[in-house]
């Protein structure tokens, strides 16, 4: 199971790298929800990058309310990126995973000011 978490990460930092943030979504979440299930502390940290994803695909798509959509959808990200600190397991994939989106925020910066 750690493995599959680890194998997640790296592909979700790959799909977000590739702005593919429906996939990197869809990836982390298959991870994140035997996470859940069994109370680990790093759910929050997944579920918060799920968010991430899915708040730049909110303006990939550029639909009907997506600003507002991203913000929303970005606030879980924001709640739980603290949890990303040494010496959780595969700190540095969640480190490169929230890089990533810190990143894209700031290309985002008027979405997200």
């Amino acid at each position: 199971m750690n493995e599959d978490l680890a194998g997640a990460l790296r592909q979700y930092v790959a799909l977000m790298d590739a702005g593919e943030y429906f996939e990197a979504h869809e990836v982390l979440e298959e991870a994140w929800h035997p996470l859940r299930l069994r109370k680990d502390p790093l759910a929050n940290l997944a579920k918060g990058l799920i968010n991430g994803a899915i708040a730049f695909e909110h303006l990939k798509r550029n639909r009907k309310e997506a600003l507002m959509r991203a913000r929303r959808v970005i606030a879980s990200y924001e709640r739980h990126k603290s949890l990303c600190v040494e010496g959780i397991a595969h700190y540095g994939l969640f480190l490169q995973a929230c890089k990533r989106v810190e990143e894209l925020k700031s290309q985002h910066s008027k979405v997200f000011a």
